[in-house]
């Protein structure tokens, strides 16, 4: 009897070449595939509710998988994390309806970016943080930040060479929180994001919390529809997938 399943997973991606199965490269999706298929016995191809690049971690990234076997789900859920390396839990594992697809069904995604922002290095939160030790205006930033709400074509965000056909996507949501240590979280909510959207995004606040530019500029950056215009892409390394959203009936 086919029976389809959905996962939520954390991770640590330092090791990892992302998500996406890749051949003689260690991925999280490849490392899942392998071990249902070797649980189930059959070949077991895993979606993902999206891709995350090399070295980017996940909090509670989602994917799906559908396969003809008569295990429960708290026997997948026991099994994986019986067998998977430390650096990849599942947190939950639940059967849903079949058709259920991790990504097509997305509604939207939060992501968190973290920046260490004071003279004194971390050594112990190196892998998961952008240590910055020049002083950022939070202030400018927060301001620039509400330049991105709303709906607009974030094409000078998007990654040079991946282009896709639409580019327009709805930020539902773009916060800083301050947090302890100089500690410094970024908050970001839409219905999809494009190839390293939000690594690009935080780049641009970046420079305007350096003054190199000003926040109002963030209006003349998204018209521009150019990549160029945009600031940097931040390291891979302080950006976590922390939630997937999905209609009422999957939850």
């Amino acid at each position: 009897m086919e029976k389809t399943f959905k996962l939520t997973i954390q991770y640590d991606g330092t090791d990892y070449h992302g998500w996406q199965r890749q051949p003689g490269l260690a991925t999280i999706q490849g490392e899942l595939e392998k071990l249902l298929s070797m649980i189930t016995r059959q070949q077991v191809i895993i979606e993902g509710s999206g891709r995350t690049d090399s070295g980017v971690h996940a909090l509670g990234q989602v994917a799906s998988f559908s396969v003809d076997t008569g295990l429960c789900a708290g026997d997948f859920f026991r099994a994986l994390n019986g067998l998977l390396p430390g650096d990849i839990c599942i947190t939950e594992c639940k059967e849903v309806a079949n058709g259920f697809h991790a990504r097509f069904d997305a509604v939207g995604k939060t992501y968190r970016y973290c920046i260490l922002n004071r003279i004194l290095r971390d050594p112990f939160k190196r892998k998961y943080i952008w240590q910055f030790q020049k002083r950022l205006d939070l202030e400018a930033m927060k301001e620039a930040a509400e330049y991105f709400v709303g709906e607009y074509d974030f094409k000078s965000f998007e990654n040079a060479g991946s282009p896709r056909l639409h580019t327009v996507r709805h930020i539902s949501s773009a916060v800083f929180k301050k947090a302890d240590g100089g500690m410094i979280h970024f908050e970001v909510t839409a219905n999809g994001f494009l190839q390293n959207m939000v690594r690009n995004i935080v780049g641009t606040l970046v420079d305007v919390g350096m003054s190199r530019t000003r926040p109002k500029e963030i209006k003349d950056i998204i018209a521009a529809k150019d990549r160029t215009k945009a600031g940097p892409t931040a390291p891979p390394l302080g950006l976590f997938l922390l939630e997937v959203y999905y209609p009422d009936q999957f939850m």
